[in-house]
């Protein structure tokens, strides 16, 4: 496993994300890394279960994981969450947005270290 790549992958969507958000204060940057580290972990694991011989002849695998863990697990699990609480629905969109910016960023990192 690219244990490098993880930690800049966590710290690139924690950039992304703090971009996004407008959150450039210490605190939440400090719980935003270790969080996103979990993800970046998860996503390093998967890619690294595919395997380099596989990634190196299909490199849009990095983005097709990276995108669909975005798409198929974060994004639904914050719409119901948002939905719940009664968040204005142009919040989620753009919250959606970043979070899937992140993710794709996440698997940008780990395709420039292949």
């Amino acid at each position: 496993m690219d244990w490098p790549g993880v930690i800049l992958a966590a710290l690139a969507a924690s950039g992304v994300l703090a971009l996004a958000f407008g959150q450039a204060r210490t605190g939440w940057l400090y719980a935003a890394v270790p969080l996103n580290l979990l993800s970046a972990l998860m996503l390093g694991h998967a890619l690294a279960r595919i395997g380099p011989e596989k990634l190196a002849a299909k490199p849009q695998l990095f983005f097709m994981q990276s995108g669909g863990l975005a798409l198929a697990f974060v994004i639904p699990a914050l719409w119901l969450t948002q939905l719940r609480d009664g968040a204005p629905r142009q919040r989620t969109v753009i919250d959606s947005l970043a979070f899937l910016a992140a993710y794709l960023v996440m698997g940008f990192v780990f395709w420039l270290r292949a």
